[in-house]
């Protein structure tokens, strides 16, 4: 029904097909109406089941665990729940002064960013289920290696003093509303603000896929992207680091990447390291790690993209 609208708006309202813009604002108007539906109903959704889910909560679930449980449960958790960059400073607090592993806490920062629910739907509708799995179970399975990686490296003794010094005591419990009414305005309120948050990057990187959708030759971006070479998916992982989109963002971009000829593994690579190796999220976590657990930080997820690119270019999996 996305493609329909478009096809009335843009080929038989305006009357430009054909044309390069034709095909420029036909895949605009068509991704941009279906990635903000999915977004408002997976959201309002996922807001009615994770009412009662807090942060505090996350945190208590994943305490007292098992050395190797606790490491799945982080990453599951980090998949499911709706924390973005933003939330890394209050959730890395709450995570060690629990009692959390540095390293269980490491894998559900590394997980939340970059695989989540809205994500899937959105990128399973426009690139199909077959990419939208293997992102997936790259993304969960860089986010579990690197709680083991990173721990080796005994991290704690780069974590901001003032984070081990805080102890926020037991608070009393308080009364939570369970009604259907409560649970709808929290759903609404969800809506409201993570779409508030996340529109802009909708719009730019689908401003971004039309523009290259219609007016940018295939032979061109394969030239520029390579040819699935490991220098060109250590290119692409740098492109992506100065970038800042959320997945849903980007996902337009990869979709013409993956159209126009760009291996898998690249696009891949790409996605990842604009989603959880940003320059902002970086300098987020900056407040309470220091700057050679940021570099470890960064220098896993690097190589850890860089790897799971070629990896899959080198198996050649039809995109």
């Amino acid at each position: 029904m996305f493609e329909a609208l478009a096809d009335w708006l843009v080929y038989r309202l305006a009357g430009m097909r054909g044309s390069p813009l034709g095909d420029a604002l036909h895949f605009f108007v068509m991704d941009v109406a279906k990635i903000m539906v999915l977004l408002t109903l997976v959201i309002y959704l996922m807001g009615l089941l994770r009412a009662l889910l807090k942060p505090e909560k996350v945190r208590e679930f994943i305490r007292d665990r098992g050395n190797v449980s606790s490491r799945f449960m982080a990453v599951g958790l980090g998949a499911v729940t709706p924390f973005c960059s933003c939330s890394s400073v209050p959730l890395f607090i709450g995570f060690v002064e629990a009692g959390i592993p540095l390293g269980v806490t490491l894998s559900f920062l590394i997980a939340s960013p970059m695989v989540n629910e809205v994500a899937v739907v959105v990128l399973a509708s426009v690139i199909g289920w077959k990419m939208t799995a293997i992102y997936v179970a790259t993304g969960l399975s860089v986010a579990l290696l690197g709680g083991f990686v990173l721990e080796r490296f005994h991290p704690e003794q780069w974590v901001e003093d003032y984070v081990w010094k805080i102890h926020m005591g037991q608070m009393p419990a308080m009364e939570e509303d369970r009604s259907i009414k409560a649970r709808h305005e929290y759903a609404v309120g969800q809506v409201r603000e993570i779409v508030g948050r996340i529109w802009k990057f909708v719009l730019i990187g689908v401003g971004v896929g039309s523009f290259m959708h219609g007016y940018v030759p295939k032979d061109l971006i394969v030239g520029i992207a390579g040819n699935g070479s490991l220098l060109s998916v250590i290119g692409a992982v740098l492109i992506g680091v100065p970038l800042y989109s959320d997945a849903v963002g980007i996902i337009p971009v990869a979709e013409v990447l993956l159209h126009k000829g760009v291996p898998l593994g690249t696009v891949l690579a790409f996605m990842m390291a604009v989603v959880a190796l940003s320059l902002p999220e970086m300098l987020i976590l900056r407040k309470v790690a220091k700057w050679p657990l940021l570099a470890l930080f960064a220098g896993y997820l690097a190589m850890a993209f860089v790897a799971v690119g070629a990896f899959f270019n080198y198996l050649g999996v039809a995109s």
